[in-house]
């Protein structure tokens, strides 16, 4: 409580300042054409999804990251796999603009169903496939978030593939899950984001020997939790993993609905699915 004719500074970080608040943006997707539609929800809050702007082109199968201030859509299929890289101000609406390509090896750098994962400088853009044809990638390119330009080699996941769920801490990225030479894994992986290397293994998803993949993830700085788990059906299973520990997946609750495919996001606090399959058909939900 402040006392009458004191002045409080709102600092540098507050979400207000550098976001507009909690806001959670979610763009791109087939519904069953393929999207260019950019929409925000303000996460401390319910409510509808309310309009926010478009993507440079319509795509779906796409990943996205962000720091504090910008929202990064990055490769997708359009129909055709894509490389292209676009950004947004999170704290302002209208069209994204172009950020650069990645350009990581095979395919031109195009990827299907990749995964992103960032800090507050860093994003990584790993993983993903081709289409048609199924080439499964490895590799893990980087971009700097606050300036544009084409992605850089960073390194290689240990599994890899497409569909995986992601999260990170402001020092370590997480892959969980994905699609590999055909079938779903359940494997959860790791990378520093402030250094350059291979990712290494963290430990495995909660589904034994049915294997995971297709859901969605989000965090805060201690704790990542992963919904709409595909075990190769979907499934209402949330998991949790302490970001800064190895180790399995441990059993959190489960989801409304029985949904994959979904959109993540999240605060510090509150973690918001949106969209996705439920019982075969797209959902709004």
């Amino acid at each position: 409580t402040l006392a009458a004719g004191q002045w409080e500074e709102i600092q540098a970080t507050s979400p207000e300042v550098q976001t507009g608040g909690t806001r959670g943006v979610i763009g791109g997707g087939n519904n069953p054409g393929y999207l260019s539609d950019i929409e925000f929800v303000t996460i401390s809050s319910t409510g509808n999804a309310t309009d926010y702007g478009d993507l440079t082109d319509a795509r779906g199968a796409l990943t996205a990251l962000a720091s504090r201030t910008r929202a990064v859509f990055a490769c997708g299929y359009s129909p055709g796999d894509v490389n292209t890289i676009d950004f947004i101000t999170i704290a302002s609406g209208g069209t994204a603009e172009n950020f650069g390509d990645n350009t990581a090896s095979g395919n031109n750098g195009a990827r299907y169903a990749p995964a992103g994962v960032s800090n507050s400088t860093r994003g990584l853009i790993g993983g993903g496939q081709s289409v048609p044809g199924g080439t499964q990638y490895l590799d893990i390119t980087y971009i700097t978030i606050a300036q544009t330009g084409n992605s850089v080699d960073f390194g290689d996941l240990v599994d890899g593939g497409a569909d995986p769920a992601t999260l990170a801490s402001s020092t370590r990225g997480i892959f969980a899950g994905g699609v590999k030479s055909g079938s779903v894994h359940n494997t959860i992986e790791y990378v520093t984001i402030s250094t350059l290397g291979n990712a290494a293994n963290f430990g495995d998803l909660n589904g034994g020997a049915n294997r995971r993949a297709r859901a969605g993830g989000a965090s805060n700085s201690i704790r990542g939790v992963i919904g709409g788990i595909y075990t190769p059906s979907a499934t209402s299973d949330i998991e949790y993993i302490t970001i800064a520990t190895l180790g399995n997946a441990q059993d959190f609750g489960d989801m409304l609905n029985t949904t994959s495919y979904t959109a993540a996001c999240s605060s510090p606090t509150r973690c918001i699915w949106a969209g996705g399959y439920l019982g075969g058909s797209r959902t709004d939900t």
